[in-house]
């Protein structure tokens, strides 16, 4: 028996003493767990410990701790060369891979910030990003480094190549205090652009430290990377493990957006502790798990979770909360097997060297059971907005509690929350209209302010729709002429700014928008999205074949709109990867296809999909006697 086997043999008799045990770490919130050391020093700590432990795995390919470091010096030697210091932020622009983490690793080996930046979103907002920033490196893949320079910024071109050396002068450290910034995350923007988040890596390293402590992060530890990119839970599924020596796995796209798939890859590659979103860890933790799993901790956070662990399972279930301006995670709580029904699953206690204050509009603190806004104080807290002194200065505010601590301040979150008997935190959803899709902070203003720039829009809204599993955007749009826009001319032009997650599904014209008695927009008195106040597409054709038809009902019913065309775009009109999976097994009931994520992300139009669906059968029937297949399609 290897000691990994002992160990997870240990966790599974040892269970209820584990939940017992960690409920006791997070009720401690004021503790120090070493002196500050940077990600790059841990890092490279825990390489001279074990310099040919693997680092980082996907699929059968792999990367030592001493590749990694080799790389990661080798690229903070090249943008060290071109100015990269304390404090100044560097783009990254890599889809999920070794490269990306090398990358990152770089800028941090060189003293830079990390800008993690997802590929997928448009050239303008990628551009958009890097301006306000004032970021003037972006490492990117060899084919997007044209698109991503600009004035007074340089694109790098970044493939590793084995066997490379550094120079003849070995790169010195560069000296990272804590009050150095770590990363900018930038996410939606009220006043209708995104904001860059600053975080420092002094919070960095309490996430770091808390982590590795209350979860027993060890070298013997092998654990997932499935956050976003440009997300913020990124840092949080990296971090804890190479800082301890640890193997962080990564999984192809088809597995990170399927539950089954999931489930499947984390007992196969032995995952010992996953971080995964809302929606699919709701799916894993209501399901049995064999005998064999390895997995200690399944974490999850990002969206309000509604449903609580099944009894048995091998592991514990652990909630988490946090904006992104307090470094991830602010608050943490064991999730035990169901409550009564109704009863949302706690956010838990602070996290170590981290405060909560829950208080009404005047700014005085609330007891139990009183619902108000959630401010949090402590190590977690960042700097602030990237360039913006009067926004930080409106949500991080003085932290009158601590007058021992200079300059201490307070996150005003806009969550509502309320402290639970038992010293845990209940939350309450918003203050404002800020709305969570898919765990992408949205806020409705920056999609209205996209959609008033165009010419045939003269005035906007935009609400969410749907529950809580399946939150859906629909804009409401007043047209500026009696011409009205087509909803795939409208979707397009917000395509060329705004990321995918962030697209309405649906667009209602509106002779004007319904306003309260003081002028504000009365969400109450908009029409619910139907046939006839939807927007048509200019180029909608009429599904004409019966696989055609069957396949547009399934996908309008999926994202709750009226009516899709043959040559609608699935991702365009809304869809994106859980439902593409939800997609792929209706198709399975209704045809007898066995498509694949992969196949919808090619063929993406109902037309292409229906066309692979018809070519299964044809093949499927061709395979068959003339009796087989006629009891086949009589079933």
């Amino acid at each position: 028996m290897t000691t990994f086997d002992w160990l997870t043999r240990r966790s599974r008799t040892e269970g209820q003493f584990r939940n017992s045990a960690l409920t006791r770490r997070f009720q401690s919130t004021d503790r120090h767990d070493g002196e500050y050391r940077s990600v790059a020093a841990l890092v490279a700590a825990a390489t001279k410990a074990t310099p040919d432990a693997v680092a980082l795995r996907a699929g059968s390919a792999s990367m030592t701790y001493r590749e990694l470091m080799t790389e990661a010096d080798l690229l903070a030697e090249e943008i060290a060369g071109v100015g990269v210091g304390p404090d100044i932020p560097v783009g990254i622009c890599i889809e999920r891979s070794f490269d990306q983490i090398v990358a990152i690793l770089a800028v941090s080996r060189a003293g830079g910030a990390f800008l993690p930046l997802d590929p997928a979103w448009p050239q303008e907002r990628l551009c958009k990003v890097l301006d306000d920033a004032r970021a003037p490196v972006v490492i990117a893949a060899p084919a997007s480094t044209g698109q991503l320079s600009g004035d007074g910024r340089i694109a790098l071109s970044f493939e590793r190549k084995s066997g490379r050396r550094l120079g003849s002068r070995r790169r010195a450290d560069a000296e990272i205090g804590a009050d150095n910034l770590a990363y900018i995350i930038y996410t939606s923007g009220s006043t209708g652009a995104p904001k860059g988040v600053e975080i420092t890596h002094g919070n960095l390293f309490n996430l770091i430290s808390w982590h590795r402590e209350v979860f027993g992060v060890t070298p013997l530890d092998r654990a997932s990377y499935l956050a976003g990119l440009g997300f913020d839970a990124m840092v949080w599924e990296i971090w804890p493990y190479l800082t301890a020596g640890a193997c962080v796995l990564l999984p192809d796209e088809t597995v990170r957006t399927s539950p089954e798939s999931l489930r499947q890859w984390l007992v196969k590659e032995r995952i010992s502790i996953a971080i995964v979103p809302t929606t699919l860890a709701e799916t894993l933790f209501t399901t049995a798990w064999p005998e064999e799993t390895a997995l200690r901790f399944l974490l999850t956070g990002g969206d309000t979770l509604h449903t609580w662990p099944i009894a048995g399972l091998p592991f514990a279930v652990v909630n988490n909360y946090g904006p992104t301006e307090c470094t991830v995670v602010a608050t943490s709580a064991v999730v035990s097997p169901g409550r009564g029904a109704g009863v949302l699953p706690p956010i838990g206690r602070p996290i170590a060297n981290t405060q909560i204050h829950i208080r009404d509009e005047l700014g005085r603190k609330l007891g139990a059971g009183q619902i108000g806004e959630i401010y949090i104080g402590g190590d977690s807290v960042g700097r602030g907005y990237r360039k913006q002194p009067e926004l930080t200065a409106e949500k991080f505010v003085t932290d009158v509690s601590r007058p021992e601590k200079s300059g201490a301040r307070l996150y005003r979150t806009g969550d509502l929350g309320c402290w639970l008997p038992d010293g845990e935190i209940a939350f309450h959803g918003r203050c404002d209209d800020q709305l969570k899709v898919r765990g992408h902070r949205v806020e409705p203003d920056e999609i209205s302010a996209a959609l008033d720039r165009h010419p045939l829009v003269a005035q906007s809204a935009v609400v969410g729709y749907g529950d809580w599993r399946e939150k859906r955007l629909v804009a409401y749009i007043v047209p500026a002429a009696r011409e009205k826009p087509g909803a795939s001319e409208l979707r397009d032009f917000l395509a060329s700014c705004l990321p995918e997650y962030m697209l309405p599904s649906t667009f209602v014209s509106l002779a004007s928008l319904p306003v309260t008695a003081n002028g504000k927009l009365d969400k109450a008195a908009l029409p619910p999205p139907a046939s006839a106040n939807s927007l048509p597409d200019a180029g909608y054709r009429v599904p004409d074949t019966a696989i055609e038809r069957g396949l547009a009902t399934i996908v309008a019913e999926l994202l709750g709109i009226a009516r899709v065309g043959a040559d609608d775009n699935f991702f365009l009109l809304g869809g994106h990867s859980l439902l593409g999976t939800q997609l792929v097994l209706r198709v399975h009931e209704a045809f007898g296809a066995e498509l694949t994520l992969r196949d919808l992300f090619e063929a993406q139009t109902v037309a292409n999909l229906a066309a692979k669906i018809e070519q299964q059968i044809i093949e499927k029937l061709g395979s068959m006697s003339d009796d087989e297949a006629l009891q086949w399609m009589a079933g």
